[in-house]
């Protein structure tokens, strides 16, 4: 009888598992199209949009030369996250990065981009 109740809660959908980027920082797929980077008080935009570039490459298994735009406005509220997306009609308007080896105007970031020129792995300094 337990079985028969608990058995059509199986089939709801359940919340993304969040997932650790190699900078430490939180990504959450939130739709399709769209993946939430946790806040985080110390970090700068770039962290932002390397834990967004690694999650749509290492979780969605997208190449590099895939596109991502910022749909979350500037400025970002204060302890608010930032959603990244992969389609560019959702992109907030003035909110891209404005990057010299982006390749685009558009305020998108190609995944590689990134993750090669933002993406630091956090290492403890540790003093003895």
């Amino acid at each position: 009888m337990r079985l028969m109740v608990l058995a059509p809660l199986l089939l709801l959908p359940m919340p993304a598992a969040a997932f650790t980027a190699q900078n430490g920082m939180t990504a959450t797929q939130i739709s399709p199209t769209e993946i939430a980077v946790a806040h985080d008080v110390r970090r700068d935009d770039t962290d932002y949009w390397c834990a967004a570039g690694d999650f749509v490459r290492r979780v969605l298994g997208q190449p590099g030369n895939t596109r991502i735009w910022r749909a979350t406005p500037k400025p970002r509220e204060a302890g608010r996250g930032i959603v990244f997306t992969l389609d560019p009609a959702q992109q907030a308007e003035g909110a891209g990065l404005s990057h010299f080896g982006s390749g685009q105007r558009d305020g998108s970031l190609s995944v590689g981009m990134a993750v090669t020129s933002f993406c630091r792995v956090d290492i403890p300094y540790f003093r003895d």
